[in-house]
């Protein structure tokens, strides 16, 4: 599996978790670690698709918290 194979199911997988409803609107993501090791993938790789969702407005970084799903504020 080359890096694009796997930074798509990550963003795949963290999509389906928001849209489906399994992280809500106010609900804090698993840590970058936590991803990594759940979804078998680099922490960078998770970063990049995190700084993705961020951009398009799906979810938030909070300094030191993490990144949460928007809305629920």
């Amino acid at each position: 599996m080359d890096l694009g194979e796997v930074t798509s199911r990550v963003e795949q997988t963290i999509r389906q978790w928001i849209e489906s409803g399994e992280l809500g609107p106010g609900a804090r993501l698993p840590s970058e670690r936590t991803l990594a090791s759940e979804l078998n993938a680099g922490r960078t790789t998770v970063r990049v698709v995190l700084t993705r969702l961020h951009a398009e407005g799906l979810i938030r970084p909070e300094h030191g918290r993490g990144y949460f799903v928007k809305g629920g504020d």
